[in-house]
């Protein structure tokens, strides 16, 4: 839609890099005229605007999980976002404005997606088999993998607004299957056999309530694990958004790649985060099913991996300079480095408290969304309209400090045990029972 200057100039950071279909050649390297001519500060309203109010329905988007089911939250708030991805073209060419308050929007009612799926998870997965199945969330890294490229081809082919159009249709489609197919609790499931059925409920018998009960928020904010998890969501937001966000666009800078070259080079690093995501995932519920390691023990190890490697590896990407070999390869390894999320922050809240994991993830999709709100503007400070390697590196260099600390913070304060707050017993009837249906002493 549009493309980063230099002072007013479209020019390649990298000018003795081959020269591809996209360029024209002049005094400089020019990148070819694209449809809006934005500067950095107005790019980074259109990028950043979607994270703007995303954090505000987080928190109510676990807690109507709660109520209504995250079959009809998830569901209805993807179906919003699908539906407002078909108005963009118009609405960019009608204003800037009305381009970033549709992703105001979008961000705004998507915003009760991640935390109501946590709520699902927590009414269907074995506590061993959690970090198997998380990685089901990364489905989405699948969906990029393909998008990526694909939405390169059709925007080289018929224009970057059909890839509005088309991953809005698709959107739509997935809804209906979703409508379908999902249900909140394996005892409303139609279908499910008795069998398993016994399975999954006697496994989450000690940690999982069928009722609904009252949520201990005093002792959730003074709890210093749920704190500590929060910071890594911090970590893994920044770093997630670095590499979707504002990697694209310094190929772009750095060698003037077209938009199917892009699409193909930021989408293969989605597929192997998913499959190491998947790979380690098994690794962690095997450790964890041999009774050796404690699950904190587990969510270190990959957590550690997510962070402080993954930050180490997006400060590599933009010291490579030049070499594209260098840059694409330590690309590919950051965002596979990332897989490592499933079996570590994502699993860490509902470790804590499976009866409440969407509304800690409430919180921690709130805080996770703030950097998808600040770092374009982060960058759009460094940059100012003059997209210099050394600006970059100053980025990426930032990037890595905030990326790493919470996961050393982790490493000496986290715990992902289960906490004692998960079960409370209702203040109005102190000889209540347990929510397993154990009598309680009196005190």
């Amino acid at each position: 839609m549009t493309t980063a200057k230099n002072k007013g100039r479209s020019v390649l950071m990298c000018g003795d890099s081959a020269v591809s279909s996209n360029l024209t050649i002049g005094k400089d390297l020019v990148v070819k005229k694209t449809e809006f001519e934005w500067n950095d500060s107005e790019r980074a309203s259109v990028l950043g605007s979607f994270y703007w109010l995303h954090w505000a329905l987080q928190l109510p988007g676990g807690l109507l999980a709660r109520q209504f089911g995250a079959k009809r939250i998830f569901g209805l708030s993807n179906l919003f976002m699908f539906v407002m991805s078909l108005l963009m073209p118009v609405l960019a060419r009608w204003d800037i404005k009305g381009l970033i308050m549709a992703r105001v929007l979008q961000g705004f009612v998507g915003g009760m997606a991640w935390p109501s799926v946590h709520h699902l998870t927590a009414h269907w997965v074995p506590p061993n088999k959690r970090s198997k199945f998380i990685t089901a969330y990364f489905g989405s890294s699948i969906g990029v993998a393909l998008t990526f490229p694909f939405c390169g081809f059709i925007l080289e082919k018929w224009g970057w607004s059909y890839v509005f159009y088309t991953t809005g249709v698709i959107g739509i489609v997935w809804f209906l299957a979703w409508w379908m197919f999902v249900y909140d609790t394996p005892s409303q499931h139609p279908y499910i056999s008795q069998v398993e059925l016994m399975h999954i409920t006697s496994s989450l018998t000690d940690v999982v309530s069928t009722a609904k009960l009252p949520i201990p928020w005093k002792a959730v904010l003074t709890c210093v694990p749920f704190w500590i998890a929060l910071s890594i969501q911090w970590s893994t937001g920044w770093a997630l958004h670095t590499l979707m966000t504002q990697t694209p666009t310094y190929l772009v800078l750095m060698f003037g790649w077209n938009p199917e070259k892009i699409g193909l080079w930021s989408g293969i690093p989605h597929f192997t985060r998913f499959v190491f995501s998947l790979c380690l995932s098994f690794v962690i519920d095997s450790l964890m099913a041999t009774g050796q390691y404690s699950r904190t023990c587990v969510r270190k190890i990959s957590t550690t991996i997510c962070t402080v490697v993954q930050a180490l590896l997006i400060v590599a990407i933009v010291y490579s300079g030049c070499d594209q070999i260098l840059v694409n390869g330590f690309l590919l390894l950051a965002m596979t480095a990332s897989g490592a999320s499933t079996s570590g922050p994502l699993s860490i809240m509902v470790d804590l408290s499976p009866n409440f994991a969407s509304v800690l993830q409430g919180f921690s999709g709130i805080i996770g969304v703030i950097p998808g709100m600040i770092s374009p503007f982060v960058l759009s400070y460094f940059t100012n309209d003059n997209n210099t390697l050394e600006a970059w590196q100053h980025f990426f260099a930032l990037s890595g400090v905030l990326i790493a600390i919470p996961g050393l913070l982790y490493n000496f304060i986290g715990s992902s045990e289960l906490q004692s707050w998960n079960s409370p017993i209702p203040a109005a009837d102190p000889e209540s029972t347990s929510i397993n249906g154990n009598a309680t002493a009196k005190k």
